[in-house]
């Protein structure tokens, strides 16, 4: 079992019709057709949405996929069409709201890795492939891959795993021409965002796309390239072999698997609420991650 500890109601605007709720973004539709992503301070973990925000978490996601969307404008458009807050909007909905055209959705998950982890390091370890690429022997967590891949996956509901498919499934699913596109799109990203972040220090070790069609034109949608889609990792510390140190929710994640939260994630209950030492160490590290990618101060 898994999901929203507390699903939250969603905030009733005149002009805007709630569409959906998502682990951490709020969707809505303006009177033009728009869609209007709200990203909350929400975070999740093992498939659960917990009842502990990190403060400033939705701003920080929104601030940087700007930021990175400004990066990449040359090899793609995105789908945001304005940052000013609908009418009537509670003021809250400052600095996290994004205005975005409507597209055709590509229903894959669009995954580039550059170093083996994760799902990915699971595969390999029971075949030396990942999302059936056959990989070199002798690779470890956090090995650097000889090239980057396109993994796809599908897209899972709230409380689900995505599942990583071959390039061969997509083919079939979306047709030969656009999956075509989705891995050059996807691949052309994850190089970019790899040597932007490799300037900064940072490892980009994997990161997952979305895409949509505006009309005949491939759009980057949703987030982009944050720590909540992204696994990145402070180059200085990187050691093969090991689980690498990140810029992302990992104390949650180190904190519900320890003693201390009395947590047991294979039973049916929810987890607990995070303690304060835990949010206040997410929160720097989601700032950091902006600051050292941006060059900008968090303010």
């Amino acid at each position: 079992m898994s999901g929203f500890v507390e699903k939250p109601e969603p905030v009733q605007v005149p002009g805007l019709v709630h569409l959906h709720t998502g682990k951490v973004r709020e969707l809505y539709q303006n009177e033009a057709g728009d869609l209007v992503m709200v990203a909350s301070d929400r975070t999740s973990a093992f498939d659960w949405v917990l009842p502990t925000e990190i403060p400033d978490k939705g701003r920080i996601l929104t601030r940087l996929s700007l930021w990175w969307f400004d990066q990449l404008a040359d090899l793609l458009p995105s789908h945001v069409l304005s940052t000013e807050l609908p009418p009537g909007a509670p003021a809250d909905w400052a600095g996290r709201t994004l205005i975005c055209k409507s597209l055709r959705m590509v229903p894959v998950e669009c995954v580039a890795r550059g170093y083996l982890t994760g799902s990915g390091l699971v595969e390999y370890k029971q075949s030396r492939t990942v999302c059936g690429l056959a990989l070199p022997e002798g690779l470890v967590d956090g090995s650097e891959l000889p090239a980057p891949i396109f993994t796809p996956a599908t897209k899972a509901a709230v409380g689900e795993h995505d599942e990583n498919v071959s390039y061969e499934e997509v083919a079939r699913q979306v047709g030969s021409e656009t999956a075509a596109e989705l891995r050059q799109a996807t691949l052309a990203v994850y190089g970019r965002a790899r040597d932007i972040a490799r300037d900064r220090g940072i490892i980009l070790a994997d990161t997952k796309l979305e895409f949509g069609y505006d009309g005949d034109t491939l759009v980057l949608a949703d987030e982009v390239l944050t720590p909540d889609s992204s696994r990145f990792w402070p180059a200085d510390q990187w050691e093969p072999g090991r689980a690498q140190p990140s810029f992302d929710k990992q104390f949650v994640r180190d904190w519900l698997t320890s003693p201390a939260s009395g947590w047991d994630r294979s039973s049916e209950q929810p987890p607990p609420p995070l303690p304060q030492e835990v949010v206040a160490e997410t929160r720097a590290k989601y700032v950091e991650a902006y600051e050292r990618l941006t060059g900008l101060t968090w303010s």
